[in-house]
């Protein structure tokens, strides 16, 4: 546990109250603080007397959905919130982080996997302020640090802005899809096992399951055939892992 987890507040918005008493627990055992609303009404009027370090917003709510409340809350603070969804919709996720969302995750999910994206988070929330903190100088080296900007033929990527453009035309990612893309970019041609990629994406080594990185994968494709339908960069090796493919 880092002093980071220790001394961060989360607050929990979800209509759900099974939910926001598994998912309390999980962060209260990790050492986070959580405060939780029922709806998006009250949960506006909280977060902006007491903000926290972190939000998480169920998007389907009564009386104030979680888009509604992104939207109001972006009008006066750039807190870092991830959404949980009961839907895989892609339409929902682009419109959602296109607004400020900052990562997505679909229910079900395991209480493991909201622990590590929170931790993620949380960090690219920090070093963001680190580095405004420093007048723009780079971060302190770390586990989760990347070269500040990154360029493989038509794809861009800028950690400190969390911009990634390929072919000119911007491609609104994740923090856990950038930091996939990133470590599969940083050297083409090199297989990456699934392991590897999640040892990419946070500090530390959790048990995922194979599906999960493969899920990754299938969203990072989707979401460059949207922007190009001829994109075939990232490559599958069957029983191996992916690679970012070499430009000819």
């Amino acid at each position: 546990m880092t002093e980071t987890n220790t001394m961060a507040t989360i607050a929990l918005v979800d209509d759900d109250r099974n939910i926001l008493t598994s998912v309390s627990i999980a962060l209260e055992a990790e050492g986070y603080k959580v405060e939780t609303y029922t709806d998006g009404a009250s949960a506006l009027d909280g977060l902006l007397a007491r903000p926290p370090q972190l939000a998480i917003f169920d998007i389907k709510m009564p009386r104030m959905d979680g888009m509604e409340l992104l939207r109001r809350l972006r009008q006066k603070s750039d807190m870092p919130v991830i959404f949980l969804t009961s839907k895989d919709e892609e339409i929902d996720e682009l419109f959602g982080l296109k607004m400020g969302a900052d990562d997505f995750i679909t229910k079900p999910f395991s209480q493991r996997l909201l622990v590590e994206r929170v931790r993620a988070v949380l960090r690219r929330a920090s070093s963001r302020e680190a580095t405004a903190a420093a007048g723009g100088a780079a971060p302190k080296p770390g586990a989760a640090q990347l070269a500040r900007s990154l360029e493989r033929g038509q794809l861009v990527m800028d950690q400190e802005r969390h911009t990634c453009t390929w072919k000119g035309e911007p491609v609104t990612l994740t923090v856990t899809e950038f930091l996939i893309l990133h470590s599969l970019a940083q050297r083409p041609g090199v297989v990456k096992s699934r392991d590897a990629l999640m040892d990419a994406a946070y500090d530390e080594q959790v048990y995922v399951d194979d599906r999960t990185i493969d899920s990754h994968i299938k969203r990072l494709r989707k979401k460059f055939k949207m922007v190009d339908n001829d994109f075939d960069m990232i490559e599958t090796l069957y029983g191996v892992g992916y690679r970012f493919r070499e430009a000819a």
